[in-house]
């Protein structure tokens, strides 16, 4: 008697210890204090319905590995392997930014691996690639070879179709209008608020990934967009009715930055940004959207003017529906509004999907690295402050005097920070010390020739978040950044007296530059 003689019966004895290793592991997706803290009160009931809520997941992976094997023994093995590597995957991406694996990191995949260094990714190098595809075709080879097929002698091919159409149809399913809008409502439903870490620890992290990416697909975004469109219409109006004066607003989004004295680092000298701060409108810490990475959300939500709440389940990569946010960004209501927009960025323009969210989003034009003399043998890894801010003078200069609206986004102070980077230097907390010098430097650069401009100008220069800079500390003990709102040239009042710092989140800061410079009296308030 062998086990193969009883193939449903050992198909289902492989899925059931599937399952049990699955519930067993996923809970290592994030520390056991973080998991402690994302637990919420459930009765019993509720902890079943949350366990059994997984096994659909769990049975349409195990489908997909039989059907292409029809080896029970093969498939727990797969099956086991799947879920534990995308918590391991949850785990280490965890350990190093303390958010677990979101469905939108799927998209992110391919840039990992073209852009390794910017990912901290170096060690997905060729030994790694021998190990996977070793584990993965070698050890599926040995099954395929040893293990023997359940596959029914007759009708096979019928047979092989209807398991794969059971495995995979279901997924296709799913980008059908009549199929997802009422599965993204059931699991609206059934998670309620959209959590990460509560619902990775409730569900585990595929699991989890796969709701989300469901809800992601179901809603319908007109719903989300529609009220918020109605609520900026007396906003762009009075945009339009502007009088004759042609500003100039410059958004200086400045990777990483954040002023290390505010953690007792003395020898960090921010001359320029202290003077700035000396004649700002207004000026202080800027709330953080996310700790030590994902520009796109700190940036999205500048640009917007959005709270993350505002774009549900978009919040992680709203890049890749822009063109549903197109009507209520600021960039697409400042150029309806007549103004020029500009976005300068001296990195790869497919990065985030740039190139197809900025045009959505209203961008005119936009300067990319392929725009810069950047040799990184030569220059470094990344575009230097310094270089980049020629650059914007040169685009503002062009442009002449009409009304402009530039939003730059800077790479300088991006890590790792490694020896190298810096001259001699070789500590990263020295290394990143200088390179937030070099950064005050530049921006003293940008304002002194936008000050003597003959026309309304407006600077905002803020940190995007703080930076993974572990050698200094693991998190930051204040992830919050740095921002100052400045009138310049014509704007700036020579009589203006200093003002305290006030806390601002990034998605009111437009607005409140755009009432400060008298362009807007009227922006609502998100909520």
């Amino acid at each position: 008697m062998k086990l193969h003689d009883f193939p449903i019966l050992l198909t289902l004895a492989g899925f059931a210890f599937s399952c049990v290793v699955v519930f067993l592991t996923d809970s290592l997706a994030m520390p056991a204090a973080i998991n402690a803290q994302n637990r919420t009160e459930r009765s019993w009931q509720r902890l079943i319905y949350d366990w059994a809520a997984r096994i659909p997941v769990i049975v349409l992976i195990y489908a997909a590995f039989f059907a292409i094997s029809w080896r029970p023994i093969y498939s727990t093995q797969a099956v086991i392997s799947f879920f534990v590597i995308f918590t391991g995957i949850s785990r280490a991406k965890f350990e190093f930014i303390r958010e677990p694996l979101v469905f939108s990191d799927i998209a992110l995949v391919v840039d990992v691996f073209k852009y390794k260094e910017i990912f901290y990714a170096t060690s997905l190098n060729i030994f790694f690639w021998v190990i996977a595809f070793g584990y993965v075709f070698g050890l599926s080879g040995l099954y395929m070879y040893w293990e023997p097929s359940v596959l029914p002698a007759e009708n096979g091919v019928l047979w092989i179709l209807v398991m794969l159409a059971v495995a995979f149809s279901p997924w296709l399913a799913l980008f059908s209008r009549i199929i997802s809008e009422p599965v993204c409502h059931f699991t609206q439903r059934f998670l309620g608020k959209v959590d990460v870490k509560m619902d990775t620890v409730r569900f585990g992290t595929f699991a989890s990934v796969v709701f989300h990416f469901v809800i992601w697909v179901g809603v319908r975004r007109e719903a989300i967009v529609t009220p918020l469109s109605e609520r900026f219409i007396s906003a762009l109006q009075e945009l339009w009715e502007h009088g004759d004066d042609e500003p100039l607003i410059v958004i200086w989004q400045s990777e990483s930055f954040i002023d290390l004295r505010h953690f007792g680092v003395e020898s960090v000298k921010l001359p320029n940004l202290d003077r700035l701060r000396d004649q700002a409108a207004q000026w202080g810490r800027m709330t953080s959207v996310f700790e030590g990475g994902y520009t796109l959300r700190t940036e999205f939500a500048m640009l917007s003017g959005l709270l993350p709440e505002n774009v549900h389940i978009d919040a992680s990569y709203p890049y890749l529906r822009a063109s549903h946010y197109k009507d209520v960004v600021w960039p697409a209501r400042l150029k309806k509004a007549g103004w020029k927009t500009q976005f300068i960025h001296p990195y790869d323009r497919t990065f985030f999907l740039r190139h197809k969210a900025l045009p959505q989003l209203g961008f005119d034009r936009m300067m990319m690295l392929d725009e810069f003399d950047h040799n990184p043998e030569r220059d470094g890894p990344y575009v230097s402050d310094l270089t980049l801010t020629k650059s914007v003078i040169r685009a503002i200069d062009e442009d002449g005097t009409a009304k402009n609206f530039v939003f730059v986004a800077s790479m300088a102070n991006h890590g790792p920070w490694e020896p190298g980077r810096c001259g001699d230097l070789v500590n990263p907390v020295d290394i990143y010390s200088e390179l937030l010098m070099r950064a005050d430097h530049a921006l003293g650069n940008l304002a002194h020739h936008l000050d003597r401009l003959d026309r309304p100008v407006w600077l905002l220069f803020y940190g995007d978040h703080a930076p993974l800079l572990k050698a200094f500390a693991d998190p930051f003990p204040d992830p919050r950044t740095d921002y100052i709102i400045v009138p310049l040239g014509r704007a700036r009042a020579h009589t203006q007296r200093p003002k305290p710092p006030q806390e601002e989140a990034p998605w009111n800061l437009i607005g409140t530059l755009l009432r400060y410079a008298g362009l807007s009296t009227e922006v609502p308030e998100n909520g």
